[in-house]
């Protein structure tokens, strides 16, 4: 396996609190990782800086051998839509847009007819199993359809790496099963690599290998 991310000695301060603290790890290319820790050990900061939603204060991050952490906020959203798909633990959907319009959402920066954006907004839905919901809004949606809507939406664009915070935080233990058995089969089949935050001993266990983090600290690989 070849390396997708490396992390060299990453540090980032958040107000006076060491949110990520001197860490260093890879991750590969087709993996499936867990990144889990207690309230405030320092996930989220963590995937925020991993993804390019955040710059770092010390250490570096090589994404595909791209410097990540030097890049200018233009070089950084043109990196984002290339390569990272996200998704939240809340849907972020748009209330007045329906799945399809929803998952298409990404392509609107980018010169693609309007037929052709749907055409792929559609085919990312059936990737997830919402072939037959594409013309209803996300109040007509159950919480699972609705994070499958939110994954669908990040995978437009065929990212490198789908990174998820806590993806079945907002959903009962069943639903969760089903989106979880979802990025699996991502992972299994078309070899995304899939890096997930969660306090879920559970969802971490079916997961290739496992980041324990405490105090901002990796505290076991």
């Amino acid at each position: 396996m070849n390396e997708l991310i490396t992390v060299k000695e990453l540090s980032k301060t958040l107000g006076k609190v060491k949110a990520v603290n001197n860490i260093s790890f890879s991750i590969n290319n087709g993996e499936l990782v867990a990144i889990q820790g207690h309230s405030g050990s320092g996930k989220s900061t963590l995937l925020s800086l991993l993804s390019g939603l955040e710059k770092q204060d010390e250490g570096e991050i090589l994404f595909d051998n791209m410097k990540i952490g030097n890049m200018s906020e233009d070089d950084l959203a043109l990196f984002r839509r290339k390569n990272v798909g996200i998704v939240f633990q809340s849907f972020n959907l748009i209330p007045t847009l329906n799945v399809v319009e929803n998952i298409a959402l990404p392509l609107f920066p980018t010169n693609i007819n309007k037929k052709e954006m749907m055409a792929k907004a559609q085919k990312s839905a059936e990737s997830v199993g919402l072939k037959d919901r594409l013309d209803h809004y996300p109040n007509e949606l159950s919480g699972g359809e609705q994070q499958r809507v939110a994954i669908a939406r990040a995978l437009i664009n065929d990212p490198k790496v789908l990174f998820a915070d806590e993806p079945t935080g907002n959903l009962d233990s069943k639903t969760g099963k089903k989106i979880l058995e979802l990025l699996q089969s991502l992972n299994k089949e078309i070899g995304l690599t899939v890096v997930m935050v969660t306090h879920d001993d559970s969802i971490a266990k079916v997961c290739d290998r496992i980041i324990k983090l405490k105090d901002g600290g990796i505290q076991d690989e």
